[in-house]
């Protein structure tokens, strides 16, 4: 067996203990088009994905109200929060193109995919919470706040850039 076929055996493997675990757990699967897990929105969880800066700060404000949540992280410089579904975004996330509900059925990549550029890997794997879901109203409110310490820092920054306190 070539190195290749190997690591395609262990991948698979690994892809189908955490697909497993996923289901064991009650976070329903999407059939995905090849090697990947697709984890279904909506009716257990629905899945809010933010830039990976924001993400970090979702992170501390939650953690500072002594919350623990599940987050993943996307190759592509993304950070994903499982939450209770049924929740819409405020009008203030409206206006963030980057800041996105998955909902309805969409299937979310969930670790341990790869993907072109990289894997899909936990920050805060489910298992550290017993696999619950935080309530959406928690992770919404963390990253409205989150969006608004982005816009603070920006706004600061580049103040300071115009007064010529920073120079890029």
């Amino acid at each position: 067996m070539s190195w290749w076929d190997s690591y395609r055996a262990v991948y698979g493997a690994e892809l189908r203990a955490a697909a497993r675990e996923y289901v064991d757990h009650g976070w329903p699967l999407v059939p995905g088009p090849g090697a990947e897990v697709l984890l279904a929105t909506g009716d257990v969880l629905d899945v809010v994905e933010v830039p990976a800066g924001v993400g970090r700060r979702v992170c501390r404000t939650l953690r500072e109200s002594g919350e623990v949540a599940p987050v993943a992280a996307t190759p592509e410089g993304t950070w994903w929060f499982p939450m209770s579904p049924g929740h819409a975004l405020p009008a203030e996330l409206s206006l963030h193109t980057d800041v996105v509900l998955h909902t309805d059925g969409i299937g979310v990549v969930a670790p341990p995919t790869e993907r072109p550029d990289g894997w899909v890997q936990w920050r805060v794997a489910p298992a550290r919470v017993g696999y619950r879901v935080p309530s959406a109203s928690t992770v919404v409110d963390a990253v409205c706040e989150a969006v608004r310490q982005r816009g603070a820092t920006a706004a600061e920054e580049s103040a300071a850039e115009r007064a010529g306190v920073l120079r890029p």
